[in-house]
C-alpha cells in the first residue's frame, strides 16, 4: 500500500516509491523542510505542468520514462538518468512523453 510518507533510515529507490495513475499526476513528497523540499512524481503519458514560474530555483531528476523539460522556452528532451536545473522566475514547462517519473528538488533559501 502506498503512503504519502517516506520512511527514515531505510535505503530506498525512487522510481519503486511511486505508481503511475492513468491519465493523471501522482506527487509524493519526500521531505520538506524551511529551506526547501524534495517531491516524487509520477506522470502518465501525454500529462503536463504548464507553463509557469517558481520563486525558487529547482531541479529535476528523471528517473524512469522520457520527458519534456521546456525552461524560457527552450525545450530539453530527457531520460532516465538525467538531471537539469530550474532557476528561480524563469518560465518553466513539463511534457511527459512517455509515462515518466521525476524527483523536484526546489531549494527556497
Amino acid at each position: 500500500m502506498e503512503t504519502n510518507k517516506f520512511n527514515n533510515r531505510k535505503p530506498f529507490i525512487f522510481r519503486n516509491e511511486i505508481d503511475y495513475s492513468e491519465g493523471g499526476i501522482v506527487s509524493k513528497r519526500v521531505l520538506e523542510k524551511s529551506a526547501g523540499n524534495v517531491s516524487l512524481f509520477a506522470f502518465d503519458q501525454g500529462q503536463k505542468l504548464s507553463e509557469h514560474t517558481a520563486p525558487f530555483d529547482a531541479m529535476i531528476q528523471v528517473v524512469e520514462g522520457e520527458a519534456e523539460i521546456v525552461i524560457g522556452g527552450e525545450p530539453n528532451r530527457m531520460t532516465a538518468g538525467e538531471t537539469i536545473i530550474m532557476p528561480a522566475n524563469i518560465p518553466h514547462a513539463v511534457n511527459s512523453i512517455t509515462r515518466f517519473k521525476m524527483v523536484l528538488t526546489m531549494i527556497k533559501a
